[in-house]
């Protein structure tokens, strides 16, 4: 369930970590001292869930969500919608050539994940003498929220600045950036720390809250990103070998509301379908507790897709499968794990639905490559039958999860020249999806190959894709001919950012901007 608690000193910090101007025109008003809000435990029970919250937000933003903005680059969704025109800032993701220093969605990123960093340091400072109870858990989740934060900046911008107290004005605000380097080893350091102190996952009271083993995967995770495999192989065994991570009977079980928060989930974020969401108090740009972006991402509707007869719900059309996947899941020979991920045009036919180019605008359903997704779909039992359906989803975020953490094992394993281990990690996800074993004799580049091939059918359309290519240097093969150029591989910081700190200058954007 999803815990959507606003808290005063949310509110007091938003603006300090995002650059807001509020932060040098305005005084903070009705917030409760400092000094003594973190002296008692429940106060810092709400500022703990007022971390998860800011955390939430930003996947689930408006047209503005990490979701999207880290999903769109890779060669596995297009952005799609009705035209070229609708949300141009996700358009120019999608297609690389034109994205902005002002692009208001990665601007929109850059500024929550500071605004969630803000938050954490404000409990991870106020809670280093304290005597309460609960300061070490309290403490560890503060510290992973902060870490998976940095973690995705540095993925996404590079070189950023590392905020790790709070300034105290408008003078104290400016700070250089730190490298990629600086950051990870902060990253390492605050993982090492929650590891310590949060619970195993079969201990948590609430399912939303991090695990001592999501911060084992996560840690994993930061240390293949560094080409430091062996390092990461432990923490890999760790969570492997924790009887509370498993994958899900099938690919198609992954989706299901039965499975949220369930064995396979490690960073998952919850939604619920009853908020009571209408056209009038839907919170455009701000906090909603059903998922938007379920609508979103909808198959376009207005007479285009008529998908009843494959029980699903028209939306609004963004984030449709490319034909590359498509083809790629045929070529594998992938038919369980395609059904749960993408239905072709003809596959809908064959079900009753239909597909009207005449309907969309000119002619031409925009992005459309002969497929629609069904990962993430828009599935009428998600949604109430109350009130808007188009408003209440609540299909949860898997953003991290079990499956991922075995192909990044099986990365590391063949990286670190132990290949019968690696392929025992591949063949468990391959197995899953009703696939055979790989060849026993297959190792070395030919597996790696394999282990790419498997990531990118089993992770289509949850944002892994385009920065997997990054890394492993084969953005510019994979992506020939979309756009793509080598300054895509980082997005641009904003530029009210620079405007804003008086340590950075133009000098300092990311190059090609």
């Amino acid at each position: 369930m999803k815990k959507n608690i606003l808290l005063i000193a949310v509110i007091l910090f938003l603006g300090i970590a995002a650059c807001s101007d509020d932060f040098t025109t305005n005084e903070p008003e009705n917030v409760e001292d400092l000094e003594t809000f973190f002296q008692e435990e429940e106060n810092v029970e709400a500022a703990v869930i007022g971390i998860y919250d800011l955390f939430h937000l930003n996947y689930s933003r408006d047209w503005s969500s990490a979701f999207l903005v880290k999903l769109l680059p890779g060669d596995d969704a297009n952005a799609a919608g009705g035209n070229s025109s609708d949300q141009p800032q996700l358009q120019d993701i999608d297609d690389y050539a034109n994205i902005s220093t002002a692009n208001g969605s990665i601007e929109s990123v850059w500024n929550n994940f500071y605004s969630t960093i803000a938050l954490s340091n404000l409990v991870i400072e106020s809670l280093k003498e304290s005597t309460l109870s609960n300061k070490d858990r309290a403490t560890a989740e503060a510290k992973f929220i902060r870490a998976w934060c940095y973690f995705e900046l540095t993925t996404m911008f590079g070189d950023v600045p590392l905020r790790l107290t709070l300034p105290q004005g408008a003078a104290d605000f400016g700070l250089a950036k730190s490298t990629r380097a600086q950051i990870y080893v902060q990253v390492e350091a605050d993982l090492t720390d929650a590891i310590a102190s949060l619970p195993a996952k079969s201990a948590l009271a609430d399912e939303f809250r991090f695990s001592k083993g999501a911060a084992e995967a996560v840690m994993a995770k930061v240390l293949v990103f560094q080409e430091r495999y062996s390092e990461a192989i432990p923490f890999f065994q760790s969570v492997i070998g924790n009887p509370s991570h498993d994958l899900e009977a099938t690919p198609a079980a992954v989706w299901t509301a039965a499975s949220e928060f369930g064995q396979e989930s490690l960073v998952e974020l919850g939604f619920v379908s009853t908020s009571g969401r209408d056209w009038g108090n839907i919170a455009w740009g701000g906090r909603n507790e059903s998922n938007l972006h379920i609508q979103l991402m909808g198959p376009r509707g207005d007479g285009i897709f008529d998908v009843s007869s494959a029980g699903l719900l028209n939306g609004w059309g963004f984030n449709l499968p490319t034909a590359k996947l498509a083809n790629a899941f045929d070529a594998a020979g992938d038919t369980n794990r395609k059904a749960a991920t993408l239905l072709t045009e003809a596959e809908l036919i064959a079900m009753g639905g239909s597909v009207d180019p005449t309907s969309a605008t000119g002619g031409v359903i925009w992005d459309y490559e002969g497929s629609i997704r069904v990962k993430y779909a828009s599935r009428a039992e998600e949604t109430t039958a109350d009130g808007v359906r188009e408003l209440n989803y609540s299909t949860n975020f898997r953003i991290f999860r079990y499956a991922e953490v075995l192909l990044l094992a099986a990365e590391a394993y063949n990286k670190a020249g132990q290949d019968g281990n690696a392929r025992t990690e591949l063949n468990k996800v391959r197995n899953r999806a009703g696939l055979a074993d790989v060849s026993p004799s297959l190792g070395g580049n030919d597996l790696f190959d394999a282990i790419v091939n498997e990531k990118f059918l089993e992770l289509a359309h949850e944002g892994q894709r385009f920065w997997d290519l990054v890394r492993w240097g084969r953005a510019a093969t994979e992506l020939a001919g979309t756009g793509y150029a080598s300054r895509n591989d980082l997005f641009p910081i904003p530029i009210t950012e620079i405007d804003k700190n008086s340590e950075l200058t133009v000098a300092d954007q990311n190059p090609g901007y």
